[in-house]
């Protein structure tokens, strides 16, 4: 099991991070496994340090002050100790740690993690990236010698929530000239029986998402190339001849391909992430020293909670530091492995690299339209939206509506402290971001944090949710939800032969739990206006929020539309309605109430047949 011991060199934690012994400094010569460095490893295994923790939250809604609450704990703690002590001389017990964990839950690590730093010095790293600056800008000056950029780039990813909306803006762009996207074959299989009835080529599939992405003029489809590869394969999978002509042409990589499974095995995310990172940097390094090459520089998507929990301190953009408070989950640990990966081949190899950093991804800010996306923020979404709808239910039979209410409000119970606050950013804003680094070479070497300034609290993400969905959600607090109230949820469902639900619970109590509690890491931001020239006003997380919920109500009705076609058919209608009822309104609809945006609605749009009304489309 990859949980119980590394089984390859390639997998190894050692490779980046070490342990460091709180007493001595020194570096510590013990295996490191990936569950270590996982905030539940450290946790939620004793009922005193779970009472503990869920006083702490309680502490902290009552005084709001995160460091009161701290210092008030750590007594405890110490408390707690000396407690420990007694009963062991009591007792005869030589060892008080022993006592400290089996009466208390009191566990105190002899240990810390870092990430292992550069062998270079800080001086001849400053050198490096000036250099590295210089090279980009020459190249990207030779790029636009002749007139406007002639920008050519390569993408990863194209298939997922960002990469689409990077296509769109990109056909948008006259600046970029040629994208060419990395894409699989893939077989269409019968929903029933399994079997494939059709394998498409990446060029039937380019075009089929073109056509999803409302790019219907010769001049946006002829910047667009689709070819066969795999990014989790050398070379990402691309054919001899394909690199050859490449070598020549390619002014940008951009990496966009990633697992964003929370809940994935850490074997499964560090190949999604660390592999195919690794494929896609050697692929722009043998761009970059092609002979000829017009390679300005390499762009790796990455998350801005590669930080981990990191509570005390601000999440900067120029470091990255291992978190005292570990990681949520793999995907977290993968991303920050994989961006430590990319600044080795900055610094050992001369590669020209620009790290963007998204918080949470969620619809665009206007409409909210996220292209059939269901994960991560929608994923709760749609449960409650489902649950409202069986509330409301009045088909079945007495037992059958009873049943089906009581599952919902068993659904309606989410993990958040609601001070927590959630760093979401609309999808547009980041792939703005992101197309304007293909422009900025003063961005070499350096980390952009795509998130935002106005953080959304639990409690006015429950209240916006009650009031566009009609549902009251109560908060849980994430500690006593994770360990005591989920698991008995989960036993009496899979009891009722409801193991589907169950699923589904126990997915998002674990992937919001870490992400609900209070403290939440705070992520500096800055670089996305000093050096990518966005504007200092970003986006009303509210606002979108709240768009993302009507988009999942009215266009996605929650989750339960799966044709790809009808999503783009109803999302086109839905912008174009969302354009013109602000242009009416004078304001952006994001910021109407409940109350007016449904009667705006009713006049505007008919849902039962998705058409505007008195146009007929």
């Amino acid at each position: 099991m990859i949980e119980e011991t590394v089984l390859h060199e390639e997998l190894d934690p050692a490779r980046y991070i070490e342990r460091v012994s709180l007493v001595s400094g020194e570096v510590l010569d013990e295996p490191i496994l990936p569950r270590q460095l996982l905030v539940r490893y450290h946790r939620d295994y004793h009922v005193v340090d779970i009472h503990a923790r869920h006083m702490m939250s309680r502490m902290m809604r009552a005084t709001g002050d995160p460091e009161a609450t701290r210092r008030k704990m750590k007594e405890r703690r110490r408390q707690g100790h000396r407690a420990a002590s007694v009963i062991a001389r009591a007792i005869g017990q030589k060892d008080v740690t022993k006592v400290s964990k089996a009466l208390f839950g009191l566990k105190d690590r002899e240990y810390f993690f870092r990430y292992k730093k550069p062998y270079i010095a800080r001086e001849e790293v400053q050198d490096r990236l000036a250099e590295l600056k210089q090279e980009a800008t020459e190249k990207w000056q030779a790029a636009r010698a002749d007139g406007p950029p002639r920008v050519r780039v390569l993408l990863t990813g194209g298939t997922g929530f960002v990469g689409k909306e990077i296509i769109w803006q990109a056909a948008h762009d006259d600046d970029v000239e040629e994208m060419i996207v990395v894409i699989r074959p893939k077989e269409v299989r019968d929903r029933k029986t399994r079997e494939v009835i059709e394998t498409r080529s990446p060029k039937q599939r380019g075009e089929v998402l073109l056509d999803r992405l409302w790019l219907d003029t010769p001049e946006q489809r002829s910047k667009f190339r689709f070819v066969a590869g795999d990014v989790e394969q050398p070379e990402l999978g691309l054919e001899p001849a394909v690199i050859e002509e490449l070598e020549s042409r390619l002014t940008h990589v951009i990496h966009c391909a990633a697992s964003v499974a929370f809940d994935d095995p850490y074997e499964k995310s560090f190949h999604a992430n660390v592999t195919g990172t690794l494929n896609a940097l050697r692929f722009s390094h043998r761009l970059q020293t092609a002979a000829e090459s017009p390679f300005v520089a390499h762009l790796s998507i990455e998350t801005s909670y590669i930080h981990g929990r990191q509570v005390r301190d601000t999440a900067r953009e120029d470091e990255i530091v291992f978190p005292r408070n570990f990681y949520n989950n793999y995907y977290e640990l993968t991303k920050a492995m994989a961006s430590i990966e990319t600044e080795r081949f900055m610094l050992a190899k001369g590669l020209r690299v620009i790290q963007l950093c998204p918080a949470i991804v969620i619809g665009e800010s206007r409409a909210g339209n996220n292209r059939g996306d269901t994960k991560v923020v929608n994923a709760p979404v749609n449960l409650f939206g489902r649950a409202q709808e069986a509330l409301g239910s009045t088909t079945g039979s007495w037992v059958d509506r009873s049943k089906g209410s009581m599952l919902a409000r068993m659904a309606c119970t989410f993990p958040g402290d609601p001070s927590a606050e959630i760093n979401m950013i609309p999808v547009d804003r980041v792939v703005a971001g992101i197309i304007a680094a293909l422009k900025k070479p003063a961005a070499v070497g350096e980390r952009v944090h795509l998130a935002t300034d106005n953080r959304l609290k639990s409690e006015q993400m429950i209240r916006v949710v009650e009031e566009e969905l009609g549902i009251k959600v109560k908060l849980a607090e994430p500690t006593l939800h994770r360990t005591v109230t989920l698991p008995g949820m989960t036993r009496l469902l899979k009891r009722m032969k409801q193991e589907k639900i169950a699923r589904a619970l126990n997915t998002l109590g674990t992937i919001f739990g870490g992400y609900s509690e209070w403290g939440q890491p705070v992520h500096e931001v800055g670089n996305d206006v000093r050096l990518l020239g966005l504007s200092e006003t970003r986006p009303n997380t509210q606002h979108a929020f709240r768009m993302l919920c009507r988009h999942n109500k009215y266009v996605q009705n929650f989750g339960k539309l799966w044709d790809l076609d009808e999503m783009s058919r109803r999302e086109k209608v839905w912008w174009e309605f969302i354009e013109d009822l602000e242009d009416l309104a004078g304001r952006p609809a994001g910021s109407m109430s409940a109350v007016d945006f449904r009667g705006a609605l009713k006049l505007g749009l008919d849902l039962a047949k998705f058409e505007r009304k008195g146009t007929g489309t």
